[in-house]
């Protein structure tokens, strides 16, 4: 089930002083299965466009399709959608809300209209997913670290059993242990649920090791659209847009200038490492 935007225009303060463009005519399609990077600085749109995904913003022109539906037509079933299409925002607090861990990831599925076993055991489902240990799920939400709260956010979005899963910067402020455990969570959900992820992600680093596509936003438009080796190739252009590419890109360029024919759209270090190995003839 693709969900696809065409071209999406959103104004903060139309028709007053302060009128701004926070989208521009954003168009693409995110098919089933794709895991997908959404960067761009402050201010470029991310936000907005990802609020747009499940219908919690409304657009001045344009709109959303989910498997092939206009989810602004009239009488369309938005609560469905948000079940099908979740989204965790980048402050876990803002999703968080029940007295303990356990009833917050049962709320999503109990509003769906499912009965209390069936919630529960979905619950029970998704925490063991993100990796929440059984201890915690009887704590106030409140009481635990940044990353166990963002695990129980995943988890709450997960128990609606979603076949798109959105995160706007699911590891800010995490310490790289922390970082490392919640991506390699997200990605066995895509590899084992078969969901389509859009990641939204400060780290370049992050984003050239899990994302099969990645889309660069700029001033609310879409300036930079395909795989992420070939969007990091402009990494000058991304700099003049205040954003960069994975360090190991900066290097293998530096190398090339000095003779070494490396591929420029090398983006990981694991990929780095074996093509000089292979340079070496190792």
């Amino acid at each position: 089930m693709s969900i696809r935007a065409e071209n999406l225009t959103y104004i903060y303060g139309a028709g007053t002083a302060l009128e701004q463009y926070a989208l521009k005519n954003v168009s693409f399609e995110i098919p089933d299965g794709q895991f997908a990077g959404l960067i761009g600085h402050t201010g470029s749109g991310k936000s907005t466009l990802i609020q747009h995904l499940n219908g919690l913003l409304k657009p001045a022109g344009g709109t959303i399709y989910y498997d092939g539906t206009d989810i602004y037509s009239e009488g369309y079933n938005l609560r469905k959608l948000r079940s099908k299409v979740g989204l965790v925002f980048q402050y876990p607090e803002h999703q968080l809300f029940e007295v303990d861990v356990f009833s917050d990831v049962c709320y999503g599925p109990k509003n769906l209209g499912l009965g209390r076993e069936e919630a529960e055991e979905r619950a029970k489902e998704a925490l063991r997913q993100v990796g929440l240990k059984e201890k915690y799920w009887e704590q106030s939400p409140f009481e635990l670290s940044g990353g166990q709260k963002r695990r129980v956010a995943i988890a709450g979005v997960l128990a609606m059993d979603p076949r798109v899963l959105i995160l706007d910067e699911p590891t800010a402020g995490l310490d790289p242990k922390g970082r490392d455990e919640i991506l390699e969570e997200i990605s066995q959900l895509h590899r084992e649920r078969g969901m389509s992820i859009i990641l939204v992600s400060h780290s370049m680093e992050d984003i050239a090791r899990y994302a099969d596509r990645l889309m660069v936003m700029n001033h609310g438009e879409k300036v930079f659209d395909g795989a992420p080796k070939d969007v990091f190739e402009h990494y000058r252009e991304l700099e003049a847009m205040g954003l960069a590419a994975p360090q190991v890109t900066y290097i293998v360029h530096e190398l090339k200038e000095y003779g070494i024919p490396l591929d420029g759209g090398i983006t990981t270090v694991e990929e780095a490492g074996k093509a000089i190995l292979k340079l070496l003839g190792k």
